[in-house]
Order: structure tokens, then sequence, then C-alpha cells
């Protein structure tokens, strides 16, 4: 589990580990901040899969064609995938917590840094990767746009499976350090104040996923979110 995670990446026990506790009572307001800005191209989207750890999407990232910039961020970062952290019920299950709760779910949006030869020379970076994150909350008026996502669970239900998931354009989902080992310490977080609705129901059936093959017994794929971390002397900035 994540509490032994440094023994096999001692970063992991670093001071700039993701997630972590907000509080907006220690929040700083940075009228620096810039507006971010999401320009994606439906046609970069490639395929969803079951890799025995979250639903993935991924997406063509070998020219600047899906991009997100502005915000805290210098320059473009190429989208390369998104996922999904979710809970074995809907009171848990987002990574990072603001103001003492913890949603159902975090739908993380990962870019990289295409200043660097690749998307492996990027995670050594500091500036090398930056991450969208958005909660998912449960309420009554679920968010139509995950529907197409949450179509494609039955395709992938153990670890392993991957389907076709063309033409789909991530920002649809928007509201009005790496989580998971090796744990580097390279992301600039950009953390929406907003959640998207979700139902109970679409939250269920990202729990019918399998950690485990095809041929192995059905292990439900839940809780696939890392405790929060120390905050150490880093600032967090909010543009309002």
């Amino acid at each position: 589990g994540p509490d032994q995670w440094h023994k096999n990446y001692p970063i992991a026990k670093g001071h700039r580990q993701s997630p972590i506790e907000i509080n907006n009572k220690e929040v700083h307001y940075d009228s620096s901040l810039l507006p971010w800005f999401a320009s994606y191209d439906p046609g970069a989207a490639r395929t969803i899969l079951n890799n025995g750890k979250t639903c993935r999407v991924v997406f063509d990232d070998s020219f600047d064609r899906s991009v997100l910039r502005g915000g805290p961020l210098a320059g473009v970062y190429r989208l390369r995938q998104l996922h999904f952290h979710w809970g074995s019920s809907d009171d848990h299950g987002s990574e990072h917590v603001v103001n003492g709760v913890r949603y159902a779910g975090e739908l993380h949006l990962l870019h990289w840094n295409p200043k660097y030869s690749n998307y492996l020379d990027a995670v050594r970076r500091t500036d090398g990767i930056a991450v969208l994150a958005i909660f998912l909350q449960v309420g009554k008026t679920p968010k139509p746009e995950m529907k197409r996502i949450l179509e494609e669970i039955n395709a992938i239900k153990t670890k392993g499976k991957e389907a076709p998931f063309p033409n789909f354009d991530p920002s649809i989902l928007f509201p009005g350090s790496f989580t998971t080992p090796p744990c580097e310490e390279c992301i600039t977080w950009i953390v929406l104040r907003e959640p998207i609705i979700v139902s109970s129901d679409q939250m269920a059936k990202l729990r019918s996923l399998s950690k485990n093959a095809e041929n192995e017994p059905v292990l439900p794929l839940v809780d696939n979110w890392r405790p929060t971390q120390p905050r150490h002397f880093r600032m967090v900035s909010a543009s309002f």
C-alpha cells in the first residue's frame, strides 16, 4: 500500500508529494495568476483501457494538438491521458481534500511539457507535468457528458482490456507530484474549485471494474486514491 511505496521509491517521502489537504483559510490569493485555457482536438482521443489501477483514456500526444496553457504554466502542455480515482462508496474517493471534505472521486487530465524530448524525459523535470484535477460530487443532476466514458466500461471490465475511444473532447467534462509510484515531484497542479456532478449509479459503474485479468477472480477496482501528504513549505495559490 501507499505507506510502503517509499521502500522502492524513496522520493515518496519527499517534501513535494501529492495529494494534499487544501484549507481555504491557508490559500493565498495571487493576483498574478492568469486564466488557464484548454484547447483539445477530439480527434486526438485514441483508446480507453483498464490497467488494473484505473480507467484511463489515452490521447495522441505526438504534436501540440490538445494543449493546456495559462494559469501557473509557462508555455503549452500536451494532453497525454485522463484517468479517475474513486472510492468503495460515495463518501470518499478523491485524492485531494478540501476543508476536510473528500469527494466521491477525482478526474485527472495529465499533460506534459513538450520543451522536453518526450514524456519520460518530462517526468524527470520540475516543470515537466501539469495535471488538471476535477472533483466528482454525487448529486441529483449528473453531468450528461460523463455518459460517453461510462458507456465503455463494459468493454474494459478486467485488467488489460482496451477499446477504441475515438472523437472525444475532454473539455466537455469541465465544470462551469504524481499520486502514484514512483511519485516524481514534477507536477504543477491546477485543482478546480467547482466539482462536476455525478450520480450514485455512475460511481457504481466505475466500481464494477476489476483489478484482475479476465481469467482471474473478480477483484473490485476501488479505493485507488493516495492518502494526503504533508504540505511542508508549499504555498497554495488561488486566482479568486
